[in-house]
Order: C-alpha cells, then structure tokens, then sequence
C-alpha cells in the first residue's frame, strides 16, 4: 500500500483482469474457443486425491472436488488459472509440457485452493488490493509455500518459484514477508 491508502497495481494485472472481467462479461468465453475440450482433472493428474497438500485444501470432499473439476489445457501463453465463469481450471499447453516440473506440482497446489474460493464465492481479483497483497493469493501461495518447505525447498528456492513477471521485487519482498520466506535482493524466476 502506497501512502494515503491507495494501491499500486501493475498496469499488466489491471489489464489482465479487466479482460477476464470483459470476456466474462460478454460470455466471450463461450464464443471464442481457447483451448480444445475440458476433462476431468483426475484423467490427468492421477493420484493428487492422496497428496496431503491437496487434501488439505479440500477436506474430506477432496476425491469428490478432484473428480468434478474440470481441466482445459490451452493454446494461450501463461501458466494456468482459474476459469471465472465456472471456476475450472486452465493449463497452459505449453507450460505444462516445457515448464519445471517442481514449479508446475507447486502451481497446481496454488491453483486449487483458487478453485476452493471460487467455489465458497470468494471473489478472486478483488481490485481492491494489489496482485501480492490480495488476501486470496497469499492464502493461496501460503498452501504452496508450506508444501515447498514439506518438500525440503530452500527460502532461496521458494522465492525464485515466487517471482512472477509481473511482480516487481518490492511486490516479491512483501509478499515473501505475508510468507514468512526470506528472499535475497534480486531474486528471479528462472
């Protein structure tokens, strides 16, 4: 937060979301084909109803959660994302065959606890707060931070998946300190 209470938003997110609220909106979204079909996300990612990460986000409807949602692998850039017009999940084609592995796991763990506040109705770009200081993705990281650390993960190594491109490192620092990881002065995502 900037002094006298106004926000720093990143003109990039601005535009992102106001696109995403547009398209919504407009029900763009059922015009325009983005990606080729959507499936089941257990087809794809067998077994993450054991992974305790996971289960902790959903409880004990977490096999149930996991068998409904859906997954839609697309031809847009990115990583992936939750679908605001129903809530189910986008992967990046690309980032899904090309991206680091350790990072993708991490982003899934990320992503469905979006997909949990969806579900309960929160509103998951609230314009209201900046990218890093939007109380639904530091909830959301923290899931995927303390999984990292369950993983062994060093801060230095939490906070390369942390950086972003569109954060800058002030953005990174604060939310490094929501998390509780230590971040060096330039850290980058690699």
């Amino acid at each position: 937060m900037q002094e006298g209470g106004s926000f720093a938003i990143d003109p990039r997110e601005l535009l992102m979301v106001t696109a995403l609220r547009l398209a919504r909106l407009l029900h763009l979204d059922k015009m325009v084909r983005v990606s080729w079909s959507a499936s089941s996300f257990t087809d794809y990612f067998r077994g993450m109803e054991k992974v305790e990460a996971v289960k902790q986000i959903f409880g004990e409807r977490t096999e149930e959660m996991l068998r409904d949602l859906k997954v839609e692998f697309t031809w847009i850039g990115g990583y992936m994302w939750v679908n605001g017009a129903d809530g189910h999940l986008m992967i990046s084609s690309h980032y899904l065959n090309n991206g680091n592995r350790l990072d993708i796991y991490l982003d899934l763990i990320h992503e469905l606890v979006h997909v949990r506040q969806f579900m309960e109705g929160k509103e998951l770009f609230d314009s209201h707060y900046s990218y890093t200081d939007r109380p639904t993705e530091i909830e959301a990281y923290r899931h995927a931070v303390e999984e990292a650390r369950n993983l062994g993960l060093s801060d230095e190594r939490i906070c390369e998946y942390l950086k972003t491109e569109w954060m800058n490192n002030e953005d990174l620092h604060r939310l490094a300190k929501a998390l509780n990881v230590k971040c060096m002065p330039q850290t980058t995502r690699k």
